[in-house]
């Protein structure tokens, strides 16, 4: 331990001080001290910090999540299967569209115009280096996946589909998966042929594959499922579609924002994403189509932007991707997915992958401990890794009782109904679940926070019965 001499200094007065001499005639004051002595080669020991997850480290981003709901809680979001939260920079780079250079594309010559058509083209080139699609043209943009879909079956569909045609879907798609086949199935007279799941509660991959022949003209699957967190095998699923001269479209909206896709090495023909799943704007998404595909396909609305030459009495169109964006589009907004892709390649898919699928067993395991708790879809293992979301029920209680409870009284978000699934819900032998879904910001604290709730859900609930 160091040693020092204790010292009682005299501090001089004012007239002392403005004395011209008194400072050339003090006595230099003497200190001592005794300082410990160490040796060269002492080592200190000195405690390594605890890694700092990625939700910890992204959550700053997000100002959003830092604030009190209700009664004062703190805010648990866990609903980002329904949307995303926005990151500071894609709210700048919006905002900053419209501050710094806001005018329409393609049309203007001015300075204003020219950057705005820059920026926007821009946001299609990250887009399609994100999917590591071929080109640029082959990215769509269009308000959301549902109307990604509705193109590709007035479009393609209208155009390739005709009576005794099937099509392949599974009983776990979302409505927008559904209900546009259904509508062109009607004008058509093209069949839909479902596929169930299996006893582990995934499609039934071998159903699927039995189901196909020579008939099948499009097969439309999920990539992730939004209700049951499973994981479809998209390469394998498309090579059998060609193989019987189908086509394959893919609504991609919970795999793109979570894990790396790339659509030539899964072989897909079509595939829909949102941006905002995957911390971009609402209001815009994109289809992903090969360039021989979309090259052949007549427009699917008609304006603006779209031609090449209108005459009174008929008109030309122009090429993809412009044949299919109609009118002005979402400006802003896709710069704004644009500045999403960024956000999210600096983080890195794979380590965002990585990191959510250690979240997802954590959930899991965590909620499966609940007395009277039934999550749906398959169960994690080695094999088989679920996506960061659990749709659960809890035995006697109402899923909306449980959603209302865990946010006026916890600041816990989450969802209830049927997330757009109601075909799914109805083979499980219900009308409706809660649903838990967590994205890369997420920690498990928030897990912990959202198991503590529900728990206390229940038991307010039960002490009436």
């Amino acid at each position: 331990m160091m040693a020092m001499e204790g010292v009682v200094l005299k501090l001089p007065s004012f007239s002392q001080l403005v004395n011209p001499n008194y400072f050339s005639n003090r006595t230099p004051l003497k200190f001592r001290f005794n300082f410990p002595k160490f040796s060269s080669t002492a080592s200190l020991s000195v405690p390594e910090a605890a890694p700092v997850s990625l939700g910890h480290s992204t959550r700053p981003d997000f100002e959003i999540l830092h604030q009190k709901v209700n009664n004062g809680s703190k805010l648990v979001y866990l609903d980002n299967a329904a949307t995303s939260q926005k990151p500071s920079a894609v709210i700048d780079a919006v905002n900053n569209y419209y501050k710094s250079y806001n005018s329409n594309v393609h049309r203007g010559i001015h300075f204003l115009s020219a950057r705005a058509t820059d920026e926007y083209e821009m946001a299609r080139r990250k887009v399609a280096a994100f999917v590591n699609a071929s080109e640029s043209s082959e990215i769509v943009f269009t308000r959301n996946a549902t109307e990604a879909i509705n193109l590709v079956a007035y479009s393609w569909g209208f155009s390739n589909l005709k009576a005794g045609d099937e099509i392949v879907v599974t009983i776990a798609e979302h409505h927008s998966a559904i209900v546009p086949w259904q509508i062109l199935s009607e004008k058509t007279g093209a069949v839909l042929k479902f596929v169930s799941l299996t006893e582990d509660e995934v499609p039934d991959t071998k159903m699927l594959q039995d189901l196909l022949s020579k008939k099948t003209k499009l097969v439309v699957v999920h990539h992730v499922s939004n209700v049951l967190a499973s994981v479809l095998p998209i390469k394998d699923i498309a090579k059998w579609a060609h193989d019987v001269g189908a086509r394959i479209l893919v609504d991609a909206c919970q795999s793109v924002p979570h894990m790396v896709v790339d659509v030539q090495n899964l072989g897909v023909d079509f595939l829909v994403a949102s941006s905002h799943k995957m911390c971009g704007p609402t209001g815009v998404g994109f289809l992903y189509g090969k360039s021989e595909l979309l090259a052949a396909m007549p427009p699917f609305l008609g304006g603006g932007e779209m031609i090449s030459d209108v005459f009174l009495d008929h008109s030309t169109y122009a090429d993809p991707p412009s044949r299919f964006e109609a009118g002005t589009p979402a400006i802003g907004e896709a710069i704004g997915l644009g500045s999403a892709i960024d956000y999210l390649s600096q983080i890195g898919m794979q380590k965002i992958h990585d990191y959510e699928v250690e979240l997802a067993n954590y959930l899991y395991e965590n909620l499966h401990t609940i007395p009277g708790v039934r999550i749906y879809g398959p169960a994690p293992s080695q094999n088989v890794h679920r996506a960061a979301l659990c749709s659960f029920n809890v035995e006697g209680l109402h899923p909306t009782d449980i959603a209302t409870f865990l946010d006026q009284q916890h600041g816990v978000a989450i969802r209830s109904g049927h997330h757009c699934a109601q075909p799914l819900h109805r083979y499980l032998g219900i009308n409706a679940s809660a649903r838990a879904s967590l994205y890369f910001y997420n920690t498990k604290e928030d897990v912990d926070d959202f198991i503590r709730a529900l728990v206390d859900t229940i038991a307010f609930f039960t002490s009436f019965k």
